[in-house]
C-alpha cells in the first residue's frame, strides 16, 4: 500500500502545479515550490500575472502564527495628479496606466529569506529551470489565453512591443505554441544575478528605460526605493476555527467579514437556497465596510482588525434577513489574477496570489525583457475627495487576497481564487460548502457558483449565477428580491479556485477548479 500523501500543490495551470510538486519532491520548502511555480505560471498564464505585477503571501508553519508579505507596488514619485492633467481619469491601458511599481519579484525574495531560515535553499537556477525552458521552447495556448487575446486584440495589437503575444500579428488560437524567448532570457538573468537585480541592477535599468519610453511615470529611483514588507495578517475567530487574510490595501477584511457573518447566521437556513442567499447578504455587508475603509494602509479611517470585532459584526448581522435581499448595486471592483496553494513535508503551507490586474495589465511590454507591466494604479482616483486619491508612494486598492484557516479540529487549510469582486465570495462558497456543510473539497469548488458585482472582464453589477446553480435555487433567490442573471455553467467568470488541506496526521488533500486549466497534485516525501 502506498504511503499517504504529505505534500501537495494546486494552481490554475497544471504545468505550474507540476513545477511546484517537483520542487517539493526534491526536498524544497513550500516557499521554494511557490516561487518556482510563480515563475512558471508567469510564463504559462501571461495574461493573468507576471513579474511586472504584484503578489501577496500567507505563510504558515505548524504551531506558529501565519506571516503575511505585501509585495504590492506603490505609485511612482512622478505619478501625481498633475501628471494626469487633461485626463478625466487614469487611463486603463498604455504607459500612463503603468504607474505603480511591480512588487512580485521583491515578494519572491522576501519569502525566500524566510525559507532560508528553515533550511539551506535550492539555487534560483533550480527553481527557475522549468520556467526558463517553458518560455524558451514555447507554451501551448489555452482557451483562457485565447479569450484574453481576442478580448484585448483591438486595444493592444497595434503596439509593436505587444507582438510577442500574437502569432503573425493575429490573435492567439488554442493549441498553438507561443514562444516567449525574451522572458526566458530575463528569468535566466535573474537566476544568475539574483532577484535583487530586478530593482537595483541591469534588469532595473532596462525596465526603467522601457517604461519611460512607453510614457510611464516610473523611473529607476522607483525601482531602487521599493521593498516588499512583512505584515501581520488580519484574523477572526469563528465556531469552525481561526481565519486569516491580508490587511490593507487588499480586500482581505471583506473575505473574513463574510465568513464571520455567515458563522453567525448560517443556523437560520436549512436549504441550499438559504445558504446562497445568506452568503450573498453577508457579502453585501462586507463590501459596504470594505468600500468605506480599505485604501492605502496609511489612509484607512479605522483599524481594519476592529471591523472584525464582535460588536461590529453583531451590528452587521442586524442588516441580514433570511427572507429578503438588501437592495443593490454598489461600485464594483475590477480584477484578474492567479491563486496557488501548497504544503511541504514539514507541514509548512503557503497561500499565494499574483496579478497584473486586467488581462495583460497595462498592455505595456518591455521590449528588452519581455515583461508585461501591471495597471493596478488605475484603481487610484483623480478625485481629491476620494479615499483612493492618487499620491506618490501610496498603494491603490487591491482585490487580491490569499486565505488561510486553522480549523478547530486541527486541520489547516490554504485556499483562494482569482476573480476581482468574486474572490471573497468564492472563498466563502468553497469554505462554507466544505467546512459548514460537509461537501468534499473538490465538489465544494466545482459546484455551481454565483457572483455579486463585477469580476475581471465584466461591467455589470448584478447577481450572476451559473445555470446548474440556478436550476435548484434560482426561483427562491428571485422570490427574495435578488436581481439575478443566469450565465453558462463552469464559467471562468466565477474565478479559478483551489485549496490544500492538511490534517492532524500530516495527510494532505487538495483540489483545483474545473473552470481553469489547473490541477492539484499530491505526493509523498
Amino acid at each position: 500500500m502506498s504511503e499517504k500523501p504529505n505534500i501537495a500543490f494546486t494552481a490554475p495551470h497544471f504545468a505550474a502545479s507540476q513545477v511546484g510538486l517537483n520542487i517539493l519532491e526534491k526536498g524544497g520548502t513550500a516557499i521554494e515550490a511557490m516561487v518556482a511555480a510563480a515563475a512558471s505560471i508567469a510564463v504559462e498564464y501571461p495574461h493573468m500575472n507576471g513579474m511586472g505585477g504584484d503578489g501577496f503571501w500567507l505563510i504558515s508553519e505548524p504551531g506558529k502564527k501565519p506571516i503575511g508579505i505585501d509585495a504590492s507596488g506603490v505609485a511612482a514619485q512622478g505619478a501625481t495628479p498633475a501628471f494626469y492633467e487633461g485626463n478625466d481619469a487614469i487611463p486603463s491601458r498604455g504607459g500612463k496606466s503603468a504607474l505603480t511599481m511591480a512588487g512580485a519579484v521583491a515578494g519572491w525574495k522576501a519569502a525566500l529569506e524566510i525559507s532560508h531560515e528553515w533550511q539551506s535553499g535550492l539555487p534560483l537556477s533550480t527553481l527557475f529551470d522549468t520556467a526558463i525552458n517553458q518560455a524558451n521552447w514555447g507554451i501551448e495556448v489555452t482557451q483562457s489565453l485565447v479569450d484574453a487575446s481576442n478580448k484585448t486584440f483591438d486595444e493592444l495589437s497595434a503596439d509593436e512591443n505587444f507582438a510577442q503575444f500574437l502569432i503573425k500579428g493575429k490573435a492567439l488560437k488554442k493549441g498553438k505554441i507561443l514562444k516567449l524567448t525574451k522572458l526566458s532570457e530575463t528569468l535566466k538573468h535573474l537566476a544568475e544575478k539574483g532577484l535583487d537585480d530586478f530593482y537595483h541592477g541591469e534588469l532595473a535599468a532596462k525596465l526603467a528605460e522601457d517604461l519611460e519610453a512607453a510614457g510611464s511615470p516610473i523611473r529607476l529611483e522607483d525601482f531602487n526605493n521599493y521593498k516588499a514588507t512583512i505584515v501581520e495578517p488580519l484574523s477572526v475567530s469563528t465556531s469552525k476555527g481561526k481565519l486569516y487574510n491580508l490587511p490593507a490595501p487588499t480586500q482581505g477584511v471583506a473575505s473574513l467579514i463574510i465568513l464571520a457573518l455567515y458563522d453567525r447566521v448560517q443556523h437560520l437556513g436549512s436549504t441550499d437556497a438559504d445558504m446562497v442567499h445568506l452568503l450573498i447578504e453577508c457579502t453585501k455587508q462586507a463590501f459596504i465596510a470594505r468600500n468605506a475603509n480599505v485604501t492605502d494602509p496609511s489612509r484607512t479611517p479605522v483599524s481594519l482588525q476592529s471591523l472584525l470585532s464582535d460588536h461590529v459584526l453583531d451590528e452587521m448581522v442586524k442588516n441580514i434577513s433570511l427572507d429578503k435581499a438588501l437592495p443593490w448595486p454598489h461600485e464594483a471592483k475590477h480584477g484578474d489574477t492567479i491563486w496557488m496553494g501548497c504544503c511541504d513535508s514539514e507541514g509548512r503551507m503557503v497561500s499565494y496570489i499574483q496579478s497584473l490586474y486586467w488581462e495583460f495589465g497595462s498592455g505595456v511590454v518591455s521590449p528588452q525583457t519581455g515583461i508585461v507591466w501591471n495597471n493596478r494604479g488605475t484603481s487610484f482616483s483623480l478625485d481629491a475627495n476620494s479615499n483612493q486619491y492618487l499620491a506618490p508612494g501610496l498603494k491603490p486598492f487591491h482585490t487580491l487576497n490569499p486565505a488561510f484557516a486553522e480549523l478547530i479540529d486541527g486541520r489547516r487549510m490554504s485556499y483562494g481564487t482569482m476573480g476581482g469582486e468574486g474572490q471573497p465570495q468564492t472563498q466563502a462558497a468553497l469554505f462554507a460548502r466544505h467546512i459548514y456543510h460537509g461537501q468534499p473539497i473538490a465538489k465544494a469548488i466545482s459546484l455551481g457558483r454565483w457572483l455579486l458585482g463585477r469580476t475581471w472582464g465584466d461591467q455589470s453589477h448584478n447577481l450572476k449565477a451559473e445555470r446548474d446553480l440556478v436550476e435548484y435555487v434560482g426561483e427562491s433567490l428571485l422570490a427574495r428580491g435578488h436581481d439575478m442573471v443566469t450565465v453558462d455553467p463552469c464559467n471562468e467568470l466565477m474565478g479559478h479556485a483551489g485549496a490544500i488541506i492538511r490534517d492532524t496526521e500530516g495527510t494532505v488533500s487538495g483540489a483545483s477548479d474545473p473552470r481553469s486549466d489547473g490541477k492539484a497534485y499530491l505526493g509523498h516525501r
